[in-house]
């Protein structure tokens, strides 16, 4: 059986890290502490963990996060004015809106308030519309990190089929236009598939690069695999099971299903969540240095 390789999200992100160090630095010179805000509305268990821990790590490169609490009932008025406050802040070089937010609030109308040049998620009509032109200011994180993952191990995707699973404007879409552009480490054959596509396996199973962002527990087997390929699981999923926490995290993809089918996987947990938050960090990075 050929041996899998396991693309590593924790050393891609210490790589990111590493580089970010001097600009950090070059920008602290200055007078400049890169700064995040992030917006966290009720009280989501997931949420909750993935805001510590990026707290976690913008204390340890000594940068400036500050999370604001908002009840869960908040009114969209109340929020967008809260968002107007940080985007005239000049603390915060980047905001974050933790979603997702209760259903009474529309997303995509809070996310559209967020100063575009604050927009470190890159939700922003004008950032998607920028990214979509192949003239990016800020990429959303999880794509980003994704293809910061291709470029880590030197994957060149031009004359490949990349299949992404999931059309999500958070990630599917993103990088179907990301694998697509005329760029390093791009330049492949995008097919999305999703919830309408006849006969997902057998698309899945052309692609030289598999991308798994459907948001259902191991839904991804050896039957949309093809031999050799290789596979990003972008899906992170808590499934009950009977150990002290009372759940596991699993990805899109049935792991132990395509061990030695696929030549290299992105495991789950430890593969794209950590470049998530390390995407965070070079944007509001990036962000800072707009003021240079």
């Amino acid at each position: 059986m050929p041996k899998t390789k396991i693309f590593s999200g924790k050393e891609v992100s210490e790589a990111v890290y590493k580089n970010l160090q001097p600009r950090i630095s070059r920008l602290k010179q200055q007078g400049i502490t890169p700064g995040l805000a992030v917006i966290l509305v009720g009280n989501d268990p997931a949420s909750q963990v993935y805001v510590r821990s990026k707290g976690r790590k913008f204390n340890k490169l000594d940068l400036f996060s500050e999370t604001i609490m908002l009840p869960v009932d908040i009114d969209e008025d109340s929020l967008i004015s809260k968002i107007h406050e940080l985007n005239n802040d000049n603390r915060f070089h980047g905001i974050l809106v933790q979603l997702p937010l209760p259903k009474h609030l529309d997303s995509n109308k809070i996310l559209f308030e967020v100063n575009p040049k604050k927009d470190v998620d890159g939700f922003h009509p004008v950032n998607i519309g920028k990214l979509a032109l192949g003239e990016p200011q800020f990429i959303p994180c999880t794509p980003k990190g994704v293809m910061r993952i291709f470029d880590h191990y030197n994957i060149e995707l031009s004359g490949k089929h990349v299949v992404v699973v999931g059309r999500s404007n958070i990630v599917g879409r993103p990088l179907s236009i990301l694998t697509s552009l005329k760029t390093s480490y791009a330049n492949a054959t995008t097919t999305i598939c999703h919830s309408g596509t006849p006969d997902i396996p057998k698309i899945a199973k052309q692609a030289d690069v598999l991308i798994a962002a459907i948001g259902v527990p191991e839904m991804i087997d050896e039957t949309y695999v093809k031999p050799g390929a290789i596979m990003i699981d972008v899906g992170i999923n808590r499934v009950e099971d009977d150990s002290e926490k009372g759940y596991k995290l699993v990805g899109d993809v049935n792991f132990e299903s395509v061990i030695g089918i696929a030549t290299a996987i992105t495991p789950v947990p430890g593969g794209v969540g950590p470049m998530t938050i390390a995407m965070r960090v070079e944007n509001t990075v990036e962000a800072a240095e707009l003021d240079l």
